[in-house]
């Protein structure tokens, strides 16, 4: 089984599990896949999280997100009256050295089976062939907000908006330079992004339009493998991403303040529910603003922030009749603590391994910079730290020094990849684009099955709160991008359900899918 956001991407996918791959496999294959087709997310130039259950319940979390390039300083953003540029943003300055080559290539190297040029040629075959031009990708290259990105770099004007012309729906779409840098990494592994003439060609490049990666960055970049973030919820087993994601911390916390509430008698959609949740969210959000970073440079007081009592001290401070003031929802005090636009995937394969995988260029075509020769956009994921800290980020986040920027620091992220299981059992993948609302998103996607009975596409479809700390008015989102969740309901009885919402990805099930002792077949 495969859900992605691009339907080519979803094919690759499919068709490495069709050939004997694992879930593993397949992630990697979409992984570059999606830099073809999906640029909007889809990247070899940014960075993200994968999350691992395998068949005999041992899991795994690999961090490939991108890190501060050497040169980076805490007021590398700031003017001089100290307010934050756009530099974080857009242009060669506002990128992080790029994670997914090493990422995928850990993955692969540690728990892959197929050939490695065997996964990255169906990226190569799209890149150099093509592929059609669908209506909404169309329309969306010939937005005032993307042609405004895209044009900010001569190259990213040519590849992608024809310099003007703009692709129409049904032409097809070939990328030359991306495809023979796919080639190279095909046929000389990972190390070719991160030490050959990839690198060189990039650390060039940077250096003749004032970026600040160099080769000593790219030759120093690794991957980090982590331990997941695991807790119960009403008997679902959830399995989650840790720092520097800010979003494992937060479905645990907001999972533990919910749990015994009593929220959902009011039935999905109250006043009284929306509110629980609201007050919930701007509780976890007060804390990330002051605790969560980078686990490498800043000591996260991870145990404070998850132990059960302290969770529950929170949840305690919740008025189900009355929403707090934001003056008076602050951090917590925590044990161990110190004074201080995104796609998403799923792979289940037939022996039961589940791979989550999210990553991002940050905004939408991330910097807006494609690099010459190369064919890739670059990730503006330094806006993710704290430029200024106690000044909104471009998904309006208000973080502290935790999150300040410091050389080959990695920014604090809000993807969520998750799995649950129950009983011992794969029960489901939750993941989501959209910035700050990825973990809210996840949250309510989950919720929506186990506290009101929702089926798959109802629980994504479902308008969802999005509160934060400072917000005293909430809104409902009914259309937020992409989130998607898949199931497999009733194991015994032999279905699937596939839910997506503004998702153009398919379901590909295998012949059968083993869930423990049971087999679903397609």
């Amino acid at each position: 089984m495969v859900t992605a956001q691009e339907p080519n991407a979803a094919d690759v996918g499919a068709a490495v599990l069709k050939a004997g791959g694992n879930a593993v496999d397949a992630a990697v294959a979409i992984g570059f896949a999606l830099a073809a087709t999906h640029p909007f997310a889809g990247n070899l130039g940014g960075g993200g999280f994968m999350l691992i259950r395998f068949a005999d319940g041992r899991t795994t979390f690999i961090d490939f997100r991108e890190a501060a390039p050497l040169a980076a300083s805490h007021d590398m953003y700031l003017d001089e009256k100290g307010n934050p540029t756009r530099d974080s943003i857009e242009g060669w300055r506002a990128s992080g050295v790029p994670g997914t080559v090493r990422g995928l290539g850990v993955a692969h190297s540690k728990y892959g089976k197929k050939p490695w040029a065997s996964l990255v040629q169906p990226a190569v075959t799209l890149a150099r062939d093509g592929f059609e031009i669908s209506y909404e990708q169309s329309e969306q290259w010939k937005s005032q907000g993307t042609v405004r990105r895209l044009s900010i770099s001569p190259e990213s004007k040519r590849v992608f908006l024809k310099d003007g012309a703009f692709y129409e729906a049904g032409e097809t779409f070939r990328q030359p330079e991306l495809a023979r840098t796919l080639e190279r990494i095909a046929r000389k592994g990972p190390d070719e992004f991160y030490t050959g003439e990839t690198a060189a060609t990039l650390a060039a490049e940077m250096k003749k339009n004032g970026g600040i990666i160099t080769a000593d960055d790219l030759a120093g970049y690794r991957a980090v493998e982590r331990t997941p973030l695991e807790c119960d919820y009403k008997g679902h087993h959830v399995i989650t991403a840790p720092p520097p994601s800010s979003g494992g911390v937060g479905v645990v916390q907001m999972l533990g303040m919910l749990e015994g509430s009593g929220y959902e008698k009011s039935g999905w959609g109250s006043a009284a529910t929306v509110h629980y949740l609201a007050e919930t969210m701007r509780r976890y959000y007060a804390d990330r603003s002051r605790f969560l970073g980078d686990p490498d440079f800043y000591k996260v007081p991870l145990s404070g922030l998850l132990d059960p009592a302290y969770i529950k001290q929170r949840a305690a401070s919740i008025d189900p009749e009355h929403a707090t003031p934001s003056d008076k929802v602050g951090p917590g005090q925590p044990a161990g603590a110190e004074g201080s636009d995104t796609t998403h995937f799923n792979v289940v394969d037939a022996e039961g391994n589940a791979v989550a995988v999210t990553y991002t260029l940050n905004a939408g075509y991330g910097s807006g910079v494609t690099v010459p020769g190369l064919g890739f956009l670059l990730n503006d994921e330094m806006d993710d730290f704290a430029a200024k800290p106690g000044v909104p980020n471009m998904f309006q986040l208000v973080q502290g020094e935790s999150n300040a920027i410091a050389p080959r620091k990695r920014p604090l992220s809000s993807m969520t990849p998750t799995i649950v299981t129950r009983n011992g059992q794969f029960e489901m993948m939750l993941g989501a684009p959209g910035g700050s609302f990825i973990i809210t998103a996840v949250l309510q996607g989950f919720l929506n099955m186990v506290d009101f009975g929702m089926n798959p596409q109802d629980a994504v479809d479902a308008p969802r709160n999005y509160r934060r700390v400072g917000h005293d008015v909430g809104g409902a989102f009914p259309l937020l991008p992409g989130a998607r969740l898949w199931r497999a309901q009733n194991p015994g009885s032999g279905h699937h359900r596939l839910a997506g919402r503004r998702c153009r990805g398919r379901s590909h099930p295998p012949t059968s899918l083993l869930l423990g002792n049971q087999t679903v077949h397609g």
